[in-house]
């Protein structure tokens, strides 16, 4: 039972969630001006793990074909047989009603706006079948995470969390870039788009730069937005190391410590803008 349990969360990538769920806090902070109320941070994380949950299994059951053909994920749980297609297509629909219960017990505007929230994700599964913009549509979803926050705070939705929105965007979208690299000649062969395999992968790296530093400007003009104080400049002096760390790691003609750059530096940075901005709140 342990050992199917262990597939399963190896299958979603569950150690993952630390990309988005900081930012639904970062969100809930903004929202309540401080420590949200403790029911509603339980729900919040009920429903990011749910929502997660069912996407990245839909995720692994759509893509299970190309999974299959790719060399660098034909090990994975549904491929390999280790998780049947039947099973995932289980922990998807149990996810999705975990997270649209969640949601419930959160306010009627997030309960509303739940399956609109949950088809976003999962249509992302499919959009690199046909653009290579695709990137930014994984963005999107992602970063609906701060506003989803907000709203389970307050019940309504303001500029301030679209912009954290924006900027988380713009974010994911630069580091998925990067991460395409590794399947780009794949991509182009069997017909899947992506910013690698379009533009190849030294451009691919210049316009995953780009989108660091407008990610970056939109972070920044979110801390004089909401008028933050200096904690939370100080945690983007430190996310800027970590995009710049994240350069040094990976480059055009050395991608083999992709794993490094993609989960631990890129953790630390939604980490560390969480906790930047919680401090700032409660100290300011």
């Amino acid at each position: 039972m342990l050992a199917k349990v262990k597939v399963f969360l190896e299958m979603i990538k569950f150690e993952h969630t630390v990309f988005a769920l900081p930012f639904a806090f970062l969100g809930a902070f903004l929202a309540a001006g401080g420590v949200p109320p403790v029911e509603k941070c339980v729900w919040i994380l009920v429903a990011m793990v749910g929502a997660r949950t069912a996407a990245m299994g839909f995720n692994r059951i759509v893509d299970r074909r190309f999974d299959a053909m790719n060399p660098r994920t034909k090990d994975r749980a549904i491929p390999k047989g280790e998780i049947g297609v039947a099973e995932a297509w289980i922990l998807v629909l149990l996810s999705a009603g975990v997270f649209f219960a969640a949601a419930y017990m959160l306010n009627p505007l997030a309960f509303r706006l739940s399956p609109v929230v949950l088809g976003i994700t999962l249509a992302y599964s499919y959009t690199k079948r046909f653009t290579a913009w695709c990137h930014l549509f994984l963005g999107f979803a992602i970063g609906l995470a701060p506003s989803a926050g907000w709203i389970a705070v307050n019940g309504s939705w303001s500029v301030l969390p679209g912009l954290v929105t924006l900027g988380v965007m713009f974010w994911v979208a630069g580091f998925d870039i990067l991460y395409a690299c590794m399947d780009a000649e794949f991509d182009r062969n069997v017909g899947l788009h992506s910013i690698p395999a379009w533009l190849g992968i030294r451009r691919a790296f210049l316009l995953s730069a780009v989108f660091h530093l407008v990610a970056f400007a939109v972070f920044c003009y979110v801390g004089f937005y909401a008028h933050l104080n200096w904690i939370y400049f100080a945690g983007l002096g430190a996310v800027s190391i970590f995009f710049v760390m994240q350069r040094m790691a990976v480059r055009p003609d050395d991608l083999s410590r992709m794993d490094m750059a993609f989960f631990t530096l890129n953790g630390a940075v939604s980490m560390v803008m969480f906790v930047a901005t919680a401090a700032a709140l409660l100290v300011g």
